[in-house]
Parts: C-alpha cells; structure tokens; sequence
C-alpha cells in the first residue's frame, strides 16, 4: 500500500518502530510517489540500512539486497551462467546433438546447425539471479537496498545507471529485461567516497545525521522498553559529549543503543567515572578513541 501523505509516512514508519524527522518522512514519501531511487547518505550506525527495513516493512514488501564491496561486478549482481549446469544437461542430450548434426556435411554446417539450438541452452533454465535481476524480475513490489554503494569500484557504479534510470538491465544472450514491478529502491553511503553527477542526479538525496538529543532519547525509549528516564537522559548527555571529541569514528545511535543494553545487562542506574571507564569498548572502536575518553571523563561527567 502506498503511502497517502508525509504524516503517515511518520506514523507507519512508527509503527515499526523507525523514529523519523519530517525530513526523512518527506523524503520517502516523495521518493514512493515518484518511483524515484533513495540516496541515503551518513556516517555508518544512523540508521540508513534499517530505514529501507522499515519502509519495506510499511509497505508490505520484502527486502532484497545487495552488499556491496570493492571488486563487485555484474555477474555477482545482476545474474550468472550456471555453466555446470549447462554442461549436465549436454552431457545427458549428446544424443540428440548427434541427431541435429547427423546431416551435417562439413564442420561449418554441423556448428551453425548446434548454433539454431544455443536458445536452449541460454534460456531462463539455466540462468542464476543475483539481487538486482530478481528485483526486477519479481512480480510483486519489492524494497531494493543497494547497501554501502560507495565500497563498489566506479565501473560499477556507471553500471547502476541504466537500472536506476529506465529499471530495466540488458542479458545480451536474452535481450532487455524490463522491471514487472517498480522497486523502492534505496542506495546507502558511508561517505567512503563521492558518488558521481551521474548516480545522484538520478536519485533523490537524504542525508541522515546524528540524532538530536530528544530524537535519540526517543529512540532509546522506544528500542528499549522499561529503561529509566534519568538514565537514558544522562545516557545521551554523554553519548552527545563524547561526539564532540576528536574521534577516529564517533559513536552513532547503535552504539548508543548497544551502550544502553550494556548498562541494563550490568544493572546500572546512574553513570560514573567508572562506569564509563569500564563500557568504553561498547562505544569506541579504537583503541586511539578510547584513549581520548578516558583522559576526557572528568569533562563528560561535569557536563
């Protein structure tokens, strides 16, 4: 089902309990009533993957996705040739293969006689999908994700563009397949490095931060049912505070969160030196970072 209005867009994304700005609602909505791509950009751990979760969850669809990383091409992506498979079934019809070239009375006509069969050979039997054929080949509406689009090489990225644009891909051994169903489809960055002209002038453009204080203690109450109001405030007070250090990676609302069910696992209600000290390696990720807090935990604690 579609969505009717930026409002219930916020209110089904809610309901899966996905906290969204007006900006991220306004966005998706656009983005379904224009069966345009989603460029989510960020830093990693604010939220980009499991957005498309949750607009597939609101829609009804399930996700297909596609992970991407450096050297991802389009036999991983798009389909391949199950070779072995090809070779079986000659195996157990070489004797019809003697029965189409039997009449043959030079080498040239027996290759273009087995050549009028290649269609059984290159047909959808034998073809593997990969997440970008299957999204449009399904004939129910999906959420396509293309997750982490800047780890992909250029070369790849320029190979987007033809599905991006018309959601169609070219098989030459099959023609051109166009999608039965428009996907939603959302693309994610890390930031890893630019995405072309190209790419964004074909997507709609949504960057996710980190959250404001009341949006994260939102967030934190709503992920994580039955925590103390005062711990959650004083929790993102100092997630908030050790942002603003000069961190290697700083930390995003999953190590909040991942903080949060750490201090309920240890019973914690109030947070100190010490506490901090003790669940660093929950919120930093180096080794340089947690050096930095730990001499900065008399600044957290004052504020």
């Amino acid at each position: 089902m579609n969505y009717k209005s930026v409002e219930d867009v916020k209110q089904r994304l809610e309901d899966a309990n996905y906290i969204s700005s007006r900006e991220i609602a306004t966005i998706v909505f656009l983005a379904d009533a224009t069966s345009k791509p989603l460029l989510v950009e960020g830093p990693a751990g604010v939220g980009k993957t499991e957005l498309s979760k949750a607009v597939a969850k609101t829609l009804g669809r399930r996700v297909v996705r596609l992970q991407c990383y450096e050297g991802l091409d389009e036999a991983k992506a798009l389909y391949e040739w199950e070779y072995a498979k090809q070779l079986l079934y000659t195996q157990i019809v070489k004797e019809k293969i003697r029965d189409v070239v039997s009449d043959a009375t030079s080498l040239t006509e027996a290759v273009d006689k087995i050549a009028e069969q290649e269609d059984a050979f290159f047909s959808d039997r034998f073809i593997q999908t990969r997440p970008l054929l299957e999204a449009i080949e399904s004939e129910a509406p999906v959420v396509l994700l293309i997750d982490e689009v800047d780890k992909s090489d250029p070369e790849f990225e320029a190979f987007l563009l033809e599905i991006l644009s018309d959601f169609q891909v070219s098989i030459p051994e099959l023609g051109t397949r166009k999608a039965i169903s428009i996907p939603f489809v959302v693309l994610t960055s890390n930031n890893y490095r630019d995405m072309s002209d190209a790419l964004k002038r074909r997507c709609l453009h949504l960057y996710i931060d980190y959250p404001d204080r009341s949006l994260e203690t939102m967030i934190v109450k709503l992920k994580i049912p039955g925590i103390e109001e005062r711990l959650v405030e004083n929790l993102v007070d100092t997630i908030k505070k050790i942002r603003e250090l000069d961190l290697k990676k700083k930390p995003s609302i999953s190590e909040t969160l991942d903080w949060a069910q750490s201090l309920l696992a240890l019973q914690v209600n109030d947070i100190s030196p010490e506490v901090i000290e003790d669940t660093l390696n929950v919120i930093c990720k180096y080794r340089s970072d947690t050096d930095l807090v730990r001499r900065a935990l008399g600044t957290l604690i004052d504020a």
